[in-house]
């Protein structure tokens, strides 16, 4: 690789992490072309970009693209890949989900939303990240709550509710 090209892939890493606001650094090493294939589609259909990366090229973009990415830059070391995503917990699901069937890949670090995480064993908690989509509904779910119980007790006991009103307004 010329020093040209290094400089393009290190400008395209360095604004590829700036946008970012999850990625997943993974080891893939030691996967047949059949399992990386599949791990390939696996991320296709969970909508995440899986790329495999030199990792002083990485370590560079990182540098450069001026954000604080704590003790990721020390798991660079051996093979590495990129898993980029707009979902927080998608890549450690497609993971976990992945080692059903295969020991890799391994998670060193993700970066999700300026949190940090190192280590393999980290991935149950990724996976426990809810997105925001689903705290949002969460959220409305809870408050619809209260609400939906008041209307259908209001409905049910509505004869009830008149009586008692009416006997009220004659005291």
């Amino acid at each position: 690789m010329t020093k040209e090209e290094k400089s393009q892939v290190i400008e395209k890493l360095t604004a590829e992490l700036s946008d970012a606001k999850t990625f997943y650094l993974t080891d893939t090493a030691g996967l047949n072309a059949k399992d990386t294939s599949a791990l390939r589609r696996a991320c296709f259909k969970a909508n995440i970009r899986l790329s495999v990366v030199k990792n002083t090229l990485l370590s560079r973009a990182m540098d450069a693209s001026g954000k604080e990415f704590g003790d990721l830059k020390e798991v660079l070391k051996g093979n590495t890949s990129l898993m980029f995503s707009e979902i927080g917990n998608a890549p450690a699901k497609v993971i976990k989900d992945f080692r059903k069937k295969s020991e890799k890949p391994l998670l060193k670090g993700a970066y999700i939303e300026e949190a940090v995480f190192i280590g393999d064993d980290q991935i149950d908690a990724l996976v426990a990240i809810k997105s925001k989509e689903e705290l949002i509904g969460e959220i409305v779910t809870l408050l619809q709550s209260p609400a939906k119980n008041v209307i259908s007790g209001l409905k049910s006991s509505s004869g009830n509710l008149a009586g008692i009103l009416k006997t009220l307004s004659e005291r």
